[in-house]
């Protein structure tokens, strides 16, 4: 896409004096397409309550930094291991072992190897940084339709952080989407939405029960905050991830279809097939949770399930 010339909105720094919030992302990805209408920046914040076991953002699930090593770069030289001023890194056969309790992310460690194969996986900045960074993309939003998403992890985590790259955001006339499991109280998500211009909900299984033992946490309060956002006429877009022999069958899918049109006012339903991205995502942050063993439904899956959605009066999409 060629350069275009620039906005002639300008980014303004706090000028209450008040401390600047911060907060911790993991990734900020320009020339989003499906996180929300047009095209967006999407920033990725770090910490989730939820434990899902498809998760394809495993990096996303601890609320700090953390190290991330890849295999293919790696050469064994121990720079990583010599230049750690904690002894907090010791090597293995395998890769090189963090000692957490050690740890302070302090870095030096990344910048001694030589090939790029250790990282620190999220950072700590300012909320004015971060809004910079995506005012640098106005006019393609503008001409898009587009804007900022902010997803995650669970972006309502880090509240006042969220707070302000929205209310920033509304100042510079940028459309912005909040991409939430709706896993938090009513106190702190209801300010925020009233900030945001679309919701993005995750509606993952309509049983609390098959709910709780899939994701670590009840559905209830998430219905119930799905409930009240509808009430308060906000505009939401319902995201069902789809995993096979999970969440997919009949009773669920028809189960979730009543519960979404009984709401009112959603704007449409996306249906996100299941893949297998965190695989590699985990052997890098060391993780040993085993990879979720479902298939990628199948296209013809797919338009199964959205008829079914369908024929409750929904706009339903597919892929993402």
């Amino acid at each position: 896409m060629a350069e275009k010339a620039q906005s002639t909105r300008v980014e303004q720094r706090p000028s209450d004096g008040g401390v600047e919030p911060t907060g911790v992302i993991f990734d900020v990805k320009r020339f989003a397409i499906h996180d929300g209408p047009g095209i967006r920046t999407t920033v990725f914040l770090k910490g989730c309550p939820l434990r899902c076991p498809w998760c394809h953002n495993p990096e996303s699930i601890l609320p700090s930094p953390e190290h991330a090593w890849r295999a293919g770069p790696c050469v064994g030289c121990g720079a990583c291991e010599a230049a750690c001023p904690h002894g907090a890194i010791a090597r293995s056969p395998d890769r090189p072992i963090v000692d957490t309790d050690r740890c302070v992310l302090c870095g030096q460690c990344v910048e001694a190897c030589p090939t790029g194969a250790l990282e620190i996986v999220g950072r700590t900045v300012r909320a004015d940084e971060v809004v910079a960074e995506i005012a640098r993309d106005v006019v393609f939003y503008d001409e898009s339709g587009g804007g900022a998403t902010f997803s995650g992890g669970e972006p309502l985590m880090q509240p006042a952080f969220l707070a302000k790259l929205l209310a920033r955001c509304r100042a510079l006339e940028i459309h912005t989407a909040v991409d939430t499991t709706c896993h938090a109280p009513w106190e702190v998500l209801e300010p925020l939405a009233a900030l945001a211009d679309l919701l993005l909900c995750d509606v993952k299984h309509m049983d609390a029960a098959a709910h709780s033992r899939l994701t670590g946490v009840s559905n209830e309060l998430i219905l119930g905050n799905l409930r009240r956002l509808a009430a308060a006429g906000r505009a939401i877009v319902v995201r069902m991830p789809l995993i096979p022999g999970r969440n997919d069958d009949e009773p669920n899918i028809m189960a979730t279809g009543a519960f979404v049109a009984s709401l009112g006012g959603v704007a449409r339903i996306d249906l996100l097939p299941y893949h297998e991205g965190a695989r590699s995502k985990l052997a890098r942050l060391g993780r040993t949770e085993p990879v979720l063993d479902a298939p990628r439904p199948d296209a013809r899956h797919l338009a199964d399930v959205a008829e079914r959605l369908a024929a409750f009066g929904l706009e339903v999409k597919t892929g993402g």
